[in-house]
């Protein structure tokens, strides 16, 4: 018997590492935008805690998208990560 293997949302994987960047993690707001190849992850942070979620020279942002894309790629998806700042 093969067993099921749980799916996690990639919305739910965004969540969990802002969660671990940011302060003020009450003020995290994630929405996905389904579309037919590419879906769209807009990550909402408090003002003050946009530089932790983005990085140096973007390389925080950059690791998202790089685990994000990996994630995704056993489902055969693609992901855009964009964050923005309330």
């Amino acid at each position: 018997m093969g067993e099921k293997v749980n799916e996690v949302s990639m919305k739910e994987l965004v969540s969990y590492i802002a969660e671990a960047l940011v302060d003020e993690t009450s003020r995290i707001d994630i929405n996905e935008i389904e579309g037919n190849q590419t879906n769209i992850i807009e990550l909402k942070v408090a003002k003050e805690d946009i530089g932790k979620v983005i990085g140096r020279q973007g390389r925080t942002a950059d690791a998202i998208r790089t685990i994000l894309n990996c994630a995704a790629a056993k489902y055969s998806k693609r992901y855009i990560l964009q964050i923005i700042d309330e």
